[in-house]
Order: C-alpha cells, then sequence, then structure tokens
C-alpha cells in the first residue's frame, strides 16, 4: 500500500494544465510552418547530389533564399536593355512554371516527410471535463491521457498511455475519488508483414519518389534554360530582321531615285522605274511584317519572364554580335560516344532505371501478402485508484497475450496485386527500354541538327558574302547604264534575302549546340541560371 494526499491531486491537475497551456501557446501555424520548411529542405539537401548541378534557385517563394539563389527583381533594367543573363535570371528566378517546378519539388518532400513519421515515436494526448447527473447523483469530472505509438521496421506496433481520471460527487451516494492506468501494448506480425523490406516498402519508396522529383527539377532546369535562351536568340534574330527590312528599303529606295534620274533622260525605259517602285512598296510593307512578328515574340518572351507585355526594353544586340565573332566550331565527337554519354548521364533515363527496380521490389512485397498472417500481441495495464476518503491506494494489474492466425485460404485479392504486379514490373522494363531508344533517338537528331546548322550557316555566310559582292558589282554598272534595274533588284533582294538566312542559319546553329548539349545531359546550369559544360 502506498501513502497519498491531496498533493497527488495537484500534481495531476498541474502536469496536465502545463501540457495544455505548451500546446496552446507554442503550436502556432508560424511554428509549423517554419519546421516544415527546416524538415523538407533538409531532406532535398540529403538528397541533391553533385552530378545534378549547382544547388541553386530551388526553394519555394515564401522560404528564405539560399546563399545561392538568384536575387533579382522582376523589372527592366534602368538602361532599358535587357541582357541574356539578366533574361535567364529572371525567368530563373519569376517564371511561373519554374516556381511551380519548386512547388512540387517542396510537396514531394513534404509527403516524405510525413512518410518518414509513420517510423518515428507519434505522441498523443488529450484533457476532457464535464458534468453529469441523474435522479440520485450529481458530480463533476475531468480526465487526461497522454502516450505514444511507435511502428519499428520489423512491423513491431507499440503503443502506452498514461491515464488519469478524477471524479467530484457533488450529490448522491457515490464517492470521489482519483484514479490512473498505464496500459502498454505491443503487436508483433511472425510470418505476413514482419519482412523489414516489406515493413518499409512505403518509405522506401516515398525516399525514391524524392529523389526522382530532385532529378526531375535538376533536369527541367537544363530544358528550360536552353528555352530561354532559345527564345532570346530568336528574338535577336527578328530584331536584326528589322534593321535588315530597313536597309533593304532604303537601299531600294536610293536606287529608285537613281532609276529617276536615269529615265529622265533617257538611259533607262520608264517602265523600269515603274518596277523598281513596286519593290519599294514590297520592302516597306517587310518592314511592317518584321516590326510585327518581332514584337509579337517579344511579348511571348516577356510572358516566360513573367513580366508585364506593356514593359518596354531592348535586347542586348551584343549577344548576336558574339555568335557571330565565335562562328560554327568544328564537331569533335561522333553520334555513338554522345548515345552512350546521354545514357549514362541523363536524370530522365536514371530515373527510368530505377523506376524497373521499383517494381521489382513490388512484386516481393505482393508475394509477401500472400502468406499466412501471424501475429503476437502482448498488452499490460497497471489500474490504481483512491477513494477520498481513504488514503491507501490500490493497484491492479492486468496482462494478456494473445495469438492471433489467419490462414491463407482467401488471397484472391492479394493474388491480383500479385499478377498486377508482376505485369507492371514488364510494363516498366518496356518504358525503359522505349525511353532509351527515345533518348538514343533524341541524341542522333540533335547530332543531325547540329552538323546540318554548322554546314548551313557555312554556306550561308559564304552566300551571303557573293551576295554582297554582286550587289557592289551591279551597283557600279548601271552608274554607267551597264545593267538594267532589275539587275540591281535581283541584287538587292538576294542580299535581303541572305542577310535573314545567315541571321537565321546563325541562331539554329546556336540552339542546335545547346539542344545537343541539353539532349546529351553534359550541360550543367549556374546559379545564375546560364550554362556550363
Amino acid at each position: 500500500m502506498i501513502r497519498s494526499g491531496n498533493s497527488t491531486t495537484r500534481l495531476y491537475a498541474t502536469a496536465f494544465s502545463l501540457i495544455i497551456l505548451c500546446c496552446l501557446t507554442g503550436c502556432t501555424p508560424q511554428n509549423y510552418k517554419a519546421d516544415a520548411d527546416e524538415q523538407v529542405y533538409g531532406i532535398i539537401d540529403q538528397k541533391w547530389r553533385g552530378e545534378f548541378g549547382t544547388k541553386a534557385n530551388y526553394k519555394v517563394s515564401d522560404v528564405e533564399p539560399s546563399s545561392d539563389d538568384v536575387q533579382i527583381e522582376k523589372a527592366v533594367p534602368a538602361n532599358g536593355v535587357l541582357s541574356l543573363a539578366q533574361a535567364v535570371a529572371i525567368a530563373t528566378a519569376h517564371n511561373r512554371d519554374y516556381q511551380t517546378q519548386k512547388e512540387l519539388l517542396y510537396t514531394t518532400a513534404l509527403d516524405l516527410r510525413l512518410t518518414r513519421h509513420q517510423f518515428e515515436t507519434q505522441y498523443f494526448g488529450g484533457f476532457s471535463g464535464g458534468y453529469g447527473a441523474d435522479w440520485n447523483d450529481s458530480m463533476t469530472g475531468v480526465e487526461a491521457n497522454l502516450g505514444f505509438n511507435r511502428l519499428l521496421a520489423t512491423g513491431t506496433m507499440i503503443t502506452t498511455k498514461v491515464s488519469g481520471a478524477y471524479i467530484d460527487v457533488l450529490t448522491g451516494n457515490l464517492r470521489s475519488g482519483l484514479a490512473s492506468i498505464l496500459s502498454a501494448t505491443v503487436t508483433q506480425p511472425l510470418l505476413r508483414g514482419s519482412d523489414p523490406r516489406v515493413v518499409m516498402e512505403g518509405l522506401t519508396q516515398a525516399e525514391r519518389d524524392t529523389l526522382y522529383q530532385v532529378r526531375s527539377f535538376a533536369r527541367f532546369r537544363q530544358t528550360f534554360v536552353v528555352s530561354v535562351i532559345a527564345q532570346y536568340y530568336e528574338a535577336l534574330r527578328l530584331s536584326d530582321a528589322i534593321k535588315n527590312a530597313q536597309a533593304n528599303y532604303d537601299a531600294l529606295s536610293q536606287l529608285s531615285q537613281r532609276v529617276e534620274k536615269l529615265a529622265d533622260v533617257g538611259r533607262l525605259p520608264a517602265i523600269e522605274l515603274d518596277e523598281v517602285r513596286q519593290e519599294v512598296l514590297l520592302a516597306r510593307d517587310a518592314c511592317v511584317q518584321a516590326q510585327k512578328e518581332y514584337e509579337l515574340l517579344l511579348d511571348h518572351l516577356k510572358i516566360t519572364l513573367s513580366l508585364p507585355t506593356t514593359a518596354e526594353f531592348q535586347l542586348d544586340p551584343a549577344v548576336l554580335d558574339d555568335l557571330r565573332k565565335t562562328g560554327a566550331a568544328p564537331i569533335d565527337f561522333n553520334e555513338p560516344e554522345s548515345i552512350q554519354t546521354a545514357l549514362a548521364r541523363r536524370l530522365d533515363v536514371v530515373n527510368r532505371a530505377d523506376a524497373v527496380l521499383d517494381a521489382q521490389r513490388k512484386v516481393y512485397v505482393a508475394a509477401d501478402a500472400l502468406g499466412a498472417e501471424l501475429n503476437l500481441t502482448g498488452s499490460a495495464d497497471v489500474i490504481s485508484g483512491r477513494r477520498d476518503n481513504r488514503r491507501n491506494v490500490q493497484f491492479t494489474e492486468d496482462y494478456l497475450l494473445d495469438l492471433e492466425l489467419d490462414l491463407p485460404l482467401d488471397r484472391v485479392a492479394e493474388q491480383n496485386v500479385y499478377r498486377k504486379a508482376l505485369i507492371t514490373l514488364n510494363q516498366q522494363q518496356r518504358e525503359y527500354d522505349l525511353g532509351s531508344d527515345t533518348v538514343a533517338l533524341e541524341v542522333r537528331q540533335a547530332y543531325r541538327d547540329l552538323t546540318e546548322a554548322a554546314e548551313r550557316y557555312r554556306l550561308q555566310s559564304e552566300g551571303l558574302k557573293l551576295a554582297q559582292e554582286r550587289l557592289r558589282k551591279t551597283n557600279a554598272l548601271i552608274q554607267y547604264a551597264r545593267a538594267s534595274s532589275r539587275r540591281v533588284l535581283d541584287a538587292q533582294r538576294d542580299l535581303f534575302d541572305a542577310q535573314n538566312e545567315a541571321d537565321q542559319a546563325l541562331v539554329n546553329y546556336a540552339v542546335a549546340m545547346l539542344n545537343f548539349y541539353r539532349d546529351t545531359g553534359v550541360l550543367h546550369v549556374r546559379p545564375d541560371g546560364m550554362w556550363k559544360l
């Protein structure tokens, strides 16, 4: 027997009051958010590997950025010229699709946090109180409990709980008193569900899903940066097309004046003047069309950068000049080596390969569910109670050991799951084979595009030089009336076409090179959004 007094009642009341106070004052929404962010980015940092590229620009917008993140305003520079690096940085920091990918990465890691929690100690507690009465008795009472659950890798489930209750009888024949219960239950699977690989499968898959999403995010960054740069290059090309159209219009206007003078003195027929004037009108129309196409593509670029379409800025023409200076570099790699590199380094290929391993595990888990189920359960309860007119505390102890067997007499549902798991494994293997073949096809196409673009750029550059020389000669001849205006018009039109074709070939080559690096998986995105090999 144990002596006890009012101090026991006060102890219980004080303890449970402190628990309730902590819960009410400490668990604010801000604390929950901060804890979730800390847990999630701890997981992502753990999963991120060096071959995925620099770990930057991966945190959601309402979380403090990392030291490597690009922090740039969503605004046009003061000088009104948006450089390529600034455009990519703004897109990386503010593009809506990019933000969605960051949030998808976050929520996947958040799901993993919950799955991990299943194998952590899970505390619970509560408090209740009330008043009750009938014809004979009237009483008030309070009850509180505190405990935890814990699932182990072997499938063992441990549950413990401490409960306390106090009843104060106001009227009637019942007696006031304090009671407490300490209970513990342990359930251990012995057959089905006891293999750690089976028990941990949900956690294993959640861990791998998060790793896959980190890879997918890194792959998205590669494709996204290439698409932004390609948009910028194309907008620059159209900007240069406006200059070419204006230069063509100015040249034809000057030609019209020269032909008019020659026609006035009878050195050229009047019909040639009409023909030149017609070409001037067409050249002016080309200026209008070029301006329209440029503005349309520029608006699309603004959407990519999450800038308002009313924003006014110019692109940096030095970017196109640098591309012209660099030209087409010799291709010093071959197609088979490029395909092998892509199969080894492409993050989406690695994800497909790991999906086959996931399917193999699912077959093992489904096979485990076909067997018999045998669970061993042990429980113990210690109950203490005291009446208020008795100072002695009485203890009662109860123990239970239970063995429950479920024979595999009806496993139709499990059989279906197992058979589907085998089919899924075959499907995942085919998906991997198809994915590998698709990647090889993409690399082969990218290699062909690159070699074609390089050759076409060399040809168009040579054609541009010939067109410039031809126009120079025909302009010299028409001054002495030794050439018709038609020859000059043809030469001018060919020069105009050659300028645009050369610019298009240059941009196509630059984009084809980026696409090739992207498709082979060797392109790495820097923290500022630009790329390196």
